[in-house]
């Protein structure tokens, strides 16, 4: 089984497009580079903020093999599993294996709202068809299926299920995860807003999403909890606020890829059914942005605490 840390600051890396709505593999290595000099400690392809739902099966898999060859080992490669069918979840973890990433973000099917026997079956059996580690996605909100802790204690006899992303919204999750396993899974906050609060409640570490436009802000963030100068976190974080709060809307992807284009990482192209934001919108979005940018902090040496 490959080693995945599951501790640190994991970007949900976006999908940049070229104007010929192709994936725009110069930009996106770009952002890959910006990310790992900003001290990340692995990275997610083809989630949400990918934009996962739009791309082809062979898009996905040239994706994953050029991060592979590009990261080098630098750092674990996660690819998301989202599948509406087990059969498919499976055969796509099976060919994430076989191109060499290192661990799986595995969400519960998809448009079927399964019951909880449906999904723990559904994890189960995609965690016996790989050795791949995997980061179990828990997010009742957006997708209407909670991952409870008596599923968790049924996935206990599966060793490569080690981690969950946490984004029910309830912190007590956090508190009540640990105090059932221990450090049995590993725990990612995966919602921006409340990110800080989630480290300080023990949560491991964080799948983030503005991370993508500000890597630096995002790393420094985490290790400054770590190493207990919560209050240089907290005058990071009040900063960062309007800015995370972008990662909440149902325009996300859109949001975030105009903040990442603010800062040189990123187009504002983005793949149809999803739109171009224009008008008023794009001048709101753009203003917390800028305001963002014009008070932009000065940060610690945050790589060596």
């Amino acid at each position: 089984m490959k080693h995945v840390a599951w501790q640190g600051i994991y970007p949900a890396l976006l999908t940049p497009f070229t104007a010929n709505d192709e994936i725009d593999y110069p930009l996106f290595q770009k952002n890959l580079d910006a990310q790992i000099a900003a001290g990340v400690d692995g990275i997610i392809i083809g989630g949400s903020l990918g934009e996962a739902s739009t791309l082809t099966s062979q898009e996905k898999a040239e994706f994953l093999s050029y991060c592979v060859q590009s990261v080098n080992g630098k750092i674990p490669v996660i690819i998301n599993v989202a599948e509406q069918s087990t059969k498919v979840a499976i055969a796509m973890a099976q060919e994430a294996e076989q191109l060499g990433a290192d661990g799986l973000m595995l969400l519960p099917p998809l448009k079927y709202k399964a019951d909880d026997e449906e999904v723990v079956t559904y994890f189960q059996a995609v965690a016996s068809a790989t050795k791949l580690p995997i980061l179990i996605y828990n997010n009742p909100v957006d997708y209407g299926i909670k991952v409870s802790i008596a599923m968790f204690e049924q996935l206990l006899p599966y060793a490569n299920i080690q981690a969950v992303k946490e984004s029910t919204r309830d912190l007590a999750n956090i508190t009540n995860m640990i105090n059932k396993f221990g450090d049995r899974f590993k725990i990612l906050g995966g919602v921006d807003t409340i990110s800080l609060e989630c480290l300080m409640m023990g949560a491991d570490g964080l799948v983030a999403g503005l991370v993508d436009a500000f890597p630096a802000e995002t790393v420094a963030i985490y290790r400054l909890v770590k190493a207990k100068r919560y209050d240089e976190a907290v005058l990071i974080y009040r900063w960062f606020m309007p800015l995370l709060e972008l990662d909440i809307h149902p325009k996300l992807v859109q949001y975030i890829k105009l903040a990442a284009t603010a800062v040189g990482l990123s187009s504002e192209y983005v793949r149809a059914p999803r739109l171009v934001i224009k008008g008023a919108e794009r001048e709101r979005v753009l203003k917390i942005i800028n305001d963002a940018l014009a008070t932009r902090p000065q940060l610690p040496d945050y790589l060596n605490l």
